[in-house]
């Protein structure tokens, strides 16, 4: 989903970048209908009419009329039990590198990720290059972008880590170290409890938690983000993205609080690391992280239910120009950045 994210605050309009987006480099293989219908039940049954498909217009979108484009009505008691219904899962995270080439070689041959796309928008001077453990249609990966002639990024301070499952910390540190990487600390059990940690850093100075945890089906399993305001923030996750809030942990001897937030049980998904530090209401996000990607059914009742909730829509929801795929984004009471993208749209993308 590079096209989302503009790649600088200068970049052209988005509708450029979603025309010249659309020639990808690396072809992903067809999804399966049955694969569809284990991601997102029946729903994917429905056949999209001739007449909608050659209009670029998906027939959820074309049910919906001018009504879902003008804006979508919704009771709070409603968005309740819509967002409980809404197949939400977290698709990718985006930020931007550098070296492409350096960056993706670290994460194959140090993190053991594969490759599974590479796009270049030469018109739009910018690189997207999405890595993971695992199909996009299945599985939470990273989103790199490198912007011509951009070496180095602000990482600013409000953005923490990613979390990386390990079945062995020490050995995947002795080849991060043989591989010229930076350790900056040592495996060891975590402060205040007993799973075996270590910290390390990309090229680019992004910090990665290495986890040791048993055989999970998604490896890349954190993205910890600070919080001004711990509560209010679990509130917002809730209520406007429909997580659960999996786990709360308050250490005083440090002075931070942390809440796990997810779709699912932490060693089968990909989650949210909210972490608060006594007394700090207000971060710097630089400018080398960017947002997190999550797929839903609907992005017009998303938008409605994120300003019921106390979010701010940078994006109205709809069609991106020039193609079907429908999004919406939005940023959080703490000014993090999310994007919402129709679950059947993604999938369609994929198959391009």
């Amino acid at each position: 989903m590079a096209r989302l994210l503009p790649p600088l605050p200068t970049a052209a309009t988005a509708a450029a970048a979603s025309a010249s987006a659309s020639a990808s480099r690396f072809r992903i293989p067809a999804i399966s209908v049955a694969r569809r219908q284990a991601l997102f039940g029946e729903r994917v049954g429905l056949r999209v009419p001739a007449r909608l498909a050659t209009r670029g217009v998906s027939a959820g979108a074309e049910a919906g009329g001018s009504a879902a484009r003008a804006g979508t009505v919704i009771s709070p008691e409603e968005a309740v039990e819509w967002v409980k219904k809404d197949r939400r899962r977290l698709l990718h995270v985006v930020y931007r590198v550098g070296d492409l080439d350096k960056t993706i070689k670290f994460y194959t041959e140090c993190l053991g990720m594969k490759l599974l796309r590479r796009r270049d928008i030469p018109e739009e001077r910018y690189t997207n290059a999405f890595l993971g453990y695992g199909p996009e249609d299945s599985h939470f990966v990273v989103e790199l972008t490198y912007n011509y002639g951009v070496e180095s990024y602000d990482i600013g301070s409000g953005f923490g880590h990613f979390g990386i499952a390990v079945e062995d910390v020490e050995k995947t540190v002795e080849l991060i170290k043989a591989k010229g990487g930076t350790v900056t600390r040592e495996p060891g059990p975590v402060k205040g409890g007993k799973s075996v940690i270590a910290f390390i850093k990309d090229p680019d100075g992004y910090k990665f938690e290495l986890i040791e945890r048993g055989p999970t089906p998604e490896p890349l399993c954190q993205v910890m983000l600070r919080m001004g305001d711990l509560d209010r923030a679990i509130s917002f996750y809730e209520k406007a993205f429909g997580m659960e809030l999996l786990r709360r942990k308050d250490n005083p001897q440090y002075k931070y609080t942390i809440a796990m937030m997810g779709y699912g049980p932490e060693d089968k998904n990909a989650v949210l690391e909210l972490t608060y530090n006594y007394g700090v209401k207000e971060y710097d996000k630089g400018n080398a992280y960017a947002q997190i990607a999550v797929g839903t059914d609907d992005v017009y009742k998303t938008a409605e239910v994120v300003r019921q909730n106390g979010g701010q829509i940078t994006r109205e929801p709809g069609p991106l120009p020039g193609i079907s795929t429908k999004i919406t984004a939005c940023i959080d009471p703490d000014g993090w950045k999310s994007v919402f993208v129709d679950n059947l749209d993604f999938l369609k993308e994929l198959e391009e």
